[in-house]
C-alpha cells in the first residue's frame, strides 16, 4: 500500500511539471544569403586591393573579375526589379490569358515575347522564375529565359554596330537565337520534368495576397531575388575572370584554322568568358581569325549558357535542372548556329 501511495505522489509531481519545450531548431542561414555575404567580402577585398599581391596576373583578374559584376550587376536589378513587380502588382492570370492555351503554341510566343525585354542573361533568370510561380507553363518561361538577352533591341543594334555592312550577322543571331528557344522549350515539353525544378517553383504563387502591402510585397520579393542570385553572380565572375587570365591568347590561333573546331572552340569560349549579351557583339568582333559562322556560335551560345548565367540558374532553379538544361542548351545552340551560318554567311 505504501509503495501504491508512493507511486500515486510521483505521477501527480510529474503530471504538475510543464512540458519540456521543443528544442529550438537553429536555422542555418540560407544559400542566397550566405553567398551574398561572400560575394560583399570577395568585393571588398577586390575593391581595396589591400590582402592581394600586386601582381600582373593577380591585378588582372581582380579588374576582369570586377568588370564583369559591374557590367551585370545593373541588368541583375532590373531583372529582380521587374520580378517584384510581377509578384506584387501584375494580376495572377495576366500571362495565361496573354499566352496560348496549348503549351506547344505558347513557347514561340514567349520566345518572340523575350524581345521587350533590354537586358542581359542576368535580368532574364528572375523573371522566368517569377513567371513560373505565376502560372506559366515552365517551357513557355524557359523560352523567354533564353530569348530575352539575344533577341532584344539593344542587343541586335550592339550587333549591327560592331558588325558595320554586315546585316546578315544580325539576321543569323535573331533566327539562329529564336530557334534555339522554341527548341529548347519543346523538348523541355517533350522531355523535362517539374521534379528537376526547386520546390518552392513547383507551387504557383496566386500573385497580391489580400491584406498585405503591394509596396511591401515588391520590396521583400526584390530584397530575396537580389541577395539570392548576386552571390550566384559573383561566383561566375570569378570563374570567368580566372579563364581569361589562365588561358594564354597562343590557344586562341591553335583553334582557329579548323572550322569545326574553332566553332567548338568559340562556343566554349563564350560559356567561359560570360560577356553581357549587350557587349559580346564587340569581343566577336574582334576575333577576326574566326570564321563568320564560328562567331555567330560565340553570340548565340553566350547569352544563354555561360558561367554565371549557370550559377544563376542553378540558385534559382536548382541544380538538378541546371546542369542539364545547360548542356542541352549548349547542343542545340550550336546545332542552330551552324546551320544558320552555312545558310546565311
Amino acid at each position: 500500500m505504501k509503495k501504491t501511495d508512493e507511486l500515486v505522489g510521483v505521477a501527480e509531481s510529474t503530471a504538475v511539471l510543464p512540458a519540456a519545450p521543443p528544442l529550438r531548431r537553429v536555422r542555418p542561414r540560407t544559400l542566397g544569403t550566405a553567398l551574398a555575404l561572400t560575394a560583399g567580402v570577395t568585393a571588398l577585398l577586390l575593391l581595396t586591393g589591400t590582402q592581394w599581391p600586386h601582381q600582373p596576373a593577380v591585378q588582372a583578374w581582380r579588374t576582369v573579375c570586377l568588370a564583369i559584376t559591374v557590367q551585370a550587376l545593373p541588368f541583375l536589378l532590373l531583372g529582380t526589379a521587374l520580378s517584384g513587380a510581377i509578384n506584387a502588382f501584375v494580376p495572377a492570370d495576366l500571362f495565361t490569358r496573354v499566352l496560348p492555351g496549348r503549351p506547344a503554341l505558347a513557347v514561340p510566343v514567349a520566345g518572340v515575347a523575350g524581345a521587350v525585354l533590354p537586358g542581359c542573361e542576368c535580368a532574364s533568370v528572375p523573371v522566368a522564375s517569377s513567371l513560373i510561380r505565376r502560372g506559366v507553363t515552365p517551357a513557355a518561361a524557359f523560352a523567354f529565359l533564353l530569348s530575352a538577352p539575344a533577341i532584344n533591341p539593344v542587343v541586335l543594334t550592339a550587333t549591327a554596330v560592331a558588325f558595320p555592312g554586315s546585316p546578315a550577322m544580325v539576321a543569323a543571331r535573331l533566327l539562329a537565337s529564336l530557334a534555339t528557344a522554341a527548341v529548347m522549350g519543346w523538348l523541355w515539353l517533350w522531355l523535362g520534368k517539374e521534379e528537376w525544378l526547386r520546390p518552392l517553383l513547383r507551387h504557383r504563387h496566386t500573385g497580391h495576397q489580400h491584406g498585405h502591402s503591394r509596396w511591401s510585397e515588391f520590396r521583400l520579393g526584390f530584397q530575396h531575388d537580389f541577395l539570392h542570385a548576386g552571390g550566384f553572380l559573383v561566383l561566375g565572375a570569378m570563374a570567368a575572370a580566372t579563364f581569361n587570365v589562365a588561358v594564354p591568347g597562343s590557344v586562341l590561333d591553335a583553334f582557329s584554322g579548323s572550322p569545326w573546331l574553332s566553332v567548338l572552340f568559340l562556343a566554349g569560349l563564350a560559356v567561359l568568358l560570360a560577356v553581357c549579351s549587350e557587349a559580346d557583339a564587340f569581343v566577336a568582333a574582334s576575333l577576326t581569325g574566326f570564321s563568320p559562322t564560328a562567331r555567330l556560335t560565340f553570340l548565340v551560345v553566350g547569352p544563354m549558357v555561360d558561367v554565371k548565367l549557370i550559377a544563376l540558374q542553378a540558385g534559382t532553379f536548382g541544380r538538378a535542372f541546371a546542369w542539364r538544361f545547360s548542356a542541352a542548351t549548349t547542343v542545340v545552340a550550336v546545332a542552330a548556329s551552324v546551320l544558320t551560318g552555312g545558310a546565311l554567311l
